[in-house]
């Protein structure tokens, strides 16, 4: 399908492990087009982070393909990789991932300037407006609070403009009224800016909030669910 941004065929990651190996992944295959939301929901341990992982190209798949913006990249090697990520990709995590020693305006401005954006600092202060810290564009993290913070990590996510923007469990340290504001805030921008949206998430109700969401049970995909 030509709008295809993100693909995975017969995706399977086998470790070594005292019993013997160990499969935490078993042949699973999707596809995502520009602007799609996907949900991948399961227990601890059900291989939902193994799989965001491959689908990032941070970890490769013992078989199976992954092919992120037109590039397999099993085909790559971890710098190519880090490329890919660099130009099509971007991430929100559970626990900020912010930089102590930097403001938030220069958090997201990081970044940019990495990608040699000569609009950085405009660009930064745009989004963090955007995501209501207009104010607070000087601060530390130390001096925010964790949604604060969250909505830092989200701008800098979207300051790139990312095909792809990976989140796991983006609420997981936030109470439920800050998770469902900052839930709010990640669909808003997703739905802006035509991301295509790869959510893991312990929380079925943001789950639901994906145009699609797929199951996993000790690697195994459970039928895929179309909310």
């Amino acid at each position: 399908m030509g709008s295809s941004i993100l693909t995975a065929k017969n995706l399977s990651k086998v470790v070594p492990s005292a019993e013997g190996e160990l499969t935490i992944l078993h042949e699973l295959s999707l596809e995502l087009n520009k602007g799609d939301s996907l949900a991948i929901v399961g227990a601890s341990g059900s291989g939902k982070s193994t799989l965001l992982g491959l689908l990032a190209g941070l970890d490769l798949p013992s078989s199976g393909e992954v092919t992120l913006a037109g590039q397999p990249l099993s085909n790559l090697d971890e710098d190519q990789r880090a490329r890919i990520r660099a130009e099509h990709v971007g991430f929100v995590f559970q626990s900020f991932q912010l930089l102590d020693s930097l403001n938030a305006l220069e958090n997201v401005m990081l970044p940019l300037e990495l990608d040699g954006r000569k609009d950085a600092r405009e660009r930064a202060t745009q989004l963090l407006q955007r995501v209501g810290l207009g104010q607070r564009l000087t601060h530390s993290p130390r001096q925010l609070s964790g949604g604060e913070q969250q909505r830092v990590a989200i701008a800098r996510a979207f300051a790139a403009e990312p095909d792809v923007l990976f989140a796991d469990e983006p609420t997981g340290n936030l109470d439920s009224h800050t998770g469902e504001r900052i839930s709010d805030l990640l669909f808003e921008l997703n739905k802006e800016r035509g991301t295509t949206l790869v959510l893991v998430t312990h929380d079925e109700r943001l789950a639901h909030r994906c145009r699609r969401l797929i199951r996993l049970e000790a690697g195994l995909l459970v039928a895929p669910l179309e909310p």
